[in-house]
């Protein structure tokens, strides 16, 4: 028997363990509210993420700013190559030498495609969502727009371009370009390309090709041998961050770093975009924040 003012202390301090103990237990019967996961902070001027099963937002930050989209401009480049009717994805198309010409007029990033080979749509879709190829792009944008010049034909494709942002119901996207090297008027917003990222991913061969990390092509050369392409997809998610299925990369001078990013965990697909953050860097731990809070939430 504990008995004096001591007892009454050791009392008191078993009575405060057991109700404390009663509140944990309490609490661990009930699911945390969603407002106890802290809201992240990051470094990119715009953010959106949402679940891609129920298109629920789950985080905005300037979600409807519209910002220069840098290469993410290329989701839409694949995402109105694999609406074309009839597409046959084995199709060769031959590389001109106007498409490396370009590359090198914009110091623009590569697939590194060799005049006069002979490369099939799917394997421009690689060299278009991998190494960011502008060079693909020019390729697929002459190939699937139409017209008797390829200016004609180029024109024509980002007018393609903009009729799927317009179907989607996007007010504030918008493509000067084929592969995000703008001309003053290619820009959308966090929420809309994650919203033509969402619609680009229902596609089997657009989620095959944004989820691999690298792959090694065999084309046709000009003088009817062969040649390998290897590519590696730009996006540090892939292999770095659990559950990581894609998307696309972008970069400019305007655009600053931008990251279209989609992962799955446990039946969860959280999809989302960052734009204009800091750096490589920061856009790669904006976008793994914001997941983290994505299946979090």
């Amino acid at each position: 028997m504990i008995t004096g003012i001591k007892g009454t202390r050791v009392r008191r301090a078993v009575a405060a363990v057991i109700t404390t103990g009663a509140v944990l237990t309490t609490g661990a019967l009930t699911a945390a509210p969603a407002q106890a996961v802290t809201k992240p902070s990051i470094t990119a001027k715009g953010g959106f993420v949402m679940n891609n099963g129920s298109g629920k937002t789950l985080f905005t930050k300037a979600a409807d700013t519209r910002l220069s989209t840098g290469s993410t401009t290329k989701i839409m480049t694949a995402k109105v190559v694999l609406a074309q009717p009839h597409l046959n994805l084995d199709t060769k198309v031959t590389i001109q030498k106007a498409y490396s010409d370009y590359i090198v007029a914009n110091n623009a990033s590569s697939a590194h495609l060799i005049v006069g080979d002979k490369v099939t749509v799917r394997q421009l879709l690689y060299g278009l969502m991998l190494p960011s190829g502008c060079d693909a792009a020019y390729a697929l944008a002459d190939k699937f727009g139409t017209g008797s010049t390829r200016a004609a034909r180029v024109k024509s494709f980002i007018g393609k371009m903009n009729s799927s942002a317009k179907s989607l119901g996007l007010k504030n996207t918008h493509f000067d370009s084929f592969d995000g090297i703008g001309k003053g008027s290619n820009y959308s917003t966090p929420r809309d390309l994650t919203k033509i990222a969402s619609s680009a991913m229902k596609n089997s061969t657009f989620r095959a090709v944004v989820k691999t990390k690298s792959t090694k092509q065999k084309v046709t050369t000009k003088s009817g041998g062969y040649r390998y392409y290897t590519w590696t997809n730009t996006n540090p998610l892939l292999g770095t961050y659990s559950g990581a299925i894609g998307v696309k990369t972008g970069s400019g001078p305007q655009a600053k770093y931008c990251l279209v990013f989609a992962a799955t965990r446990n039946g969860k697909t959280v999809i989302g975009t960052v734009l204009a953050s800091s750096s490589v860097a920061n856009r790669t731990a904006d976008a793994k924040k914001l997941l983290n809070y994505g299946f979090a939430v």
